[in-house]
């Protein structure tokens, strides 16, 4: 009989922020988080009782001062990745339109990208297989 080992699931909401010219946002993790210097996807751990919606409308306003609407969020991809101590589902949204100009609320490197140059920037294992939707869509 197969032993069942106990993994602590995370569920993060990411999002990719499509400008005017088809270029991506990044934002680098800053120092003293896990995988700093890493660049990501904007988004945010999913808390109890939200949807992953209602973390991105939260996260992209606290992080970079925008707001969303949720009919302007639409699904892409997701990520499944086994971490060291963790495994992370990832839902990965596509958003084209928000109120408000990016700008960095946690002092956070940004970088609006063109997504045939996204792989020149250092991922998190997480990220790097989303790389390629977002290629296909863009």
């Amino acid at each position: 009989m197969a032993r069942v080992v106990s993994v602590k699931l995370l569920l993060v909401a990411a999002c990719a922020l499509v400008d005017a010219d088809g270029r991506v946002l990044l934002a680098e993790r800053p120092a003293g988080k896990p995988m700093a210097g890493l660049w990501e996807f904007p988004g945010g751990k999913v808390e109890e009782g939200e949807r992953p919606e209602d973390t991105l409308i939260r996260e992209l306003n606290e992080e970079l001062g925008i707001v969303i609407k949720e009919a302007c969020l639409a699904p892409l991809t997701f990520a499944s990745h086994t971490y060291a101590d963790f495994h992370l589902i990832m839902p990965l949204y596509v958003c084209r339109r928000w109120e408000g100009i990016v700008t960095a609320q946690e002092g956070q490197r940004l970088a609006w990208v063109r997504p045939n140059r996204l792989r020149e920037y250092p991922m998190p294992p997480a990220d790097e297989p989303l790389v390629s939707h977002l290629m296909t869509l863009l």
